[in-house]
């Protein structure tokens, strides 16, 4: 099997519902413009808050995918 490189990027996704639909909607939206995505990995979870309530959940996510090149 040849060596491969995967580049990391990380992305923030929030949903009023939960921090699961807020990391789905992060890797969602990757996979409209990245190809061959290969992991997805929780690096924070936190919420936003408006007069003491939950405003919406956020899912900080780092999404890797093969790297073809470029910067």
């Amino acid at each position: 099997m040849p060596e491969s490189v995967y580049k990391v990027i990380e992305l923030v996704g929030t949903s009023t519902e939960s921090w699961e639909k807020a990391a789905a909607a992060a890797v969602k939206r990757a996979a409209q413009t990245l190809r061959d995505l290969r992991v997805a990995e929780i690096s924070l979870l936190d919420m936003q808050l408006k007069d003491g309530k939950v405003q919406s959940y956020r899912a900080r996510v780092k999404v890797s995918f093969k790297y073809e090149g470029g910067a």
